[in-house]
């Protein structure tokens, strides 16, 4: 059968998570019962990433973008089904979100995200954050890059991922989608690894911060100072969501 839901999944040496995440992904589209596809897009992986995605099942794109962005669009220009999903290679969703989801681009959503929870110990700071984040991104209507998903015709209609950003382009996207028609940020939650906070200190964490919002634009459509998503992969503590 002609798949009708894309789930698109970007990675990049994801061995440890990766293979967790489509776990969890087949369970809730099995349990919705309509035709699926996953897609892995391997990003110039050195671990086994590839080999994971096989052994679960996904077809497995392989670029060398090293660009988060045009990594999602690889899979969105192979995808055949009607409704995209974007999920994170990092992250676990489970059947009443995918569902939630799809309820939404059927009722006339252009697009929409998700709430996020962050995986195991991360400092306090964080903690008290994470919820006026969450709340944030809900009032302007925004999804977090760990889960959007939009129908095929909108995300061709407004160009897809912007390619000139190395970071924030699920709010670039998220944007362009709100433009275009209704655009639906669920209250319900994926969960999503806290490893960054985790393996980077938090003046690593203040810098590179301080450093993006000074340049503003200019410093998420470059990949310097973007080591928080580019530099290299450190081995979390805890080895799995």
């Amino acid at each position: 059968m002609q798949p009708v839901i894309s789930f698109i999944v970007p990675a990049y040496n994801e061995e440890q998570l990766l293979g967790q995440t489509l776990e969890s992904i087949h369970s809730a589209a099995r349990a919705i019962g309509e035709p699926y596809e996953v897609i892995v897009v391997d990003d110039g992986s050195t671990d086994q990433t590839p080999v994971v995605a096989q052994h679960h099942g996904a077809l497995v794109v392989p670029v060398n973008h090293r660009k988060i962005s045009a990594t999602r669009n690889s899979g969105a220009k192979v995808a055949t089904g009607d409704l995209f999903f974007f999920v994170d290679a990092d992250t676990v969703v489970d059947t009443e979100v995918v569902l939630a989801g799809v309820h939404a681009l059927r009722s006339g959503a252009v697009g929409g995200g998700a709430a996020f929870k962050l995986d195991g110990v991360i400092p306090l700071y964080a903690r008290l954050m994470l919820p006026i984040i969450v709340l944030a991104f809900r009032w302007t209507g925004i999804a977090t890059g760990c889960f959007l998903f939009c129908t095929k015709t909108a995300f061709q209609a407004v160009g897809g991922f912007d390619e000139t950003y190395f970071g924030a382009e699920e709010i670039v996207l998220s944007q362009a989608l709100r433009r275009h028609g209704r655009f639906k940020v669920l209250r319900l939650s994926v969960t999503t690894s806290g490893r960054k906070l985790r393996t980077f200190s938090n003046r690593e964490w203040m810098a590179m911060m301080w450093q993006i919002a000074r340049q503003g634009r200019t410093g998420v459509q470059q990949r310097q100072g973007m080591e928080l998503w580019y530099g290299e992969r450190r081995d979390d503590p805890e080895k799995k969501i």
